[in-house]
């Protein structure tokens, strides 16, 4: 694993999700940055399809197609960056993602969602990750098929399996 000590003060948006597209390119298929939709906060997001079955090691997974969608807001009113990084299966109407913002302070600054379709089936506190935005990606993709995995129950979103450690 690659270990950045740039200064984070002087990152550069574009710059930083070209770098991201860099680093999804060995994992994910049509990995490409795009500018943000109005509804979307940040300037840009880094999106990659994905066959989830062979992501994550399971032949009877219930989507066929998967994308991740990453991106970082840099110029916050707090002292730290604002991300969404979710996993999104167009098929089953799913996304799982941790979402570091301030839409839901009562949880701290980072959760963990799970929608299923435009219902929210669960948010909880994730850990936060005090560090280089690469670094945050590298540690979030390392969670990835864990998160995933934990949110089925009788073939349907339902939250997250508490046995699972998701939420670092």
């Amino acid at each position: 694993m690659a270990v950045f000590l740039a200064n984070r003060k002087n990152l550069q948006s574009k710059r930083l999700h070209d770098r991201i597209q860099n680093r999804l390119s060995s994992e994910f298929d049509n990995v490409r940055r795009r500018r943000s939709e109005p509804r979307e906060a940040g300037p840009y997001r880094v999106v990659g399809e994905v066959n989830p079955r062979q992501y994550l090691g399971d032949g009877n997974y219930p989507a066929t197609v998967a994308r991740i969608e990453i991106g970082f807001q840099l110029q916050t009113g707090d002292p730290y960056e604002y991300y969404w990084f979710n996993w999104i299966e167009p098929e089953q109407n799913l996304l799982v993602g941790w979402h570091q913002d301030d839409t839901h302070d009562d949880l701290g600054p980072v959760h963990l969602q799970v929608n299923d379709g435009s219902m929210a089936v669960t948010h909880q506190p994730a850990q936060f990750v005090d560090s280089h935005p690469l670094d945050v990606v590298a540690h979030r993709l390392a969670a990835l098929p864990d998160a995933v995995s934990a949110v089925w129950e009788n073939g349907h979103p339902a939250g997250l399996d508490s046995s699972v450690s998701v939420t670092k």
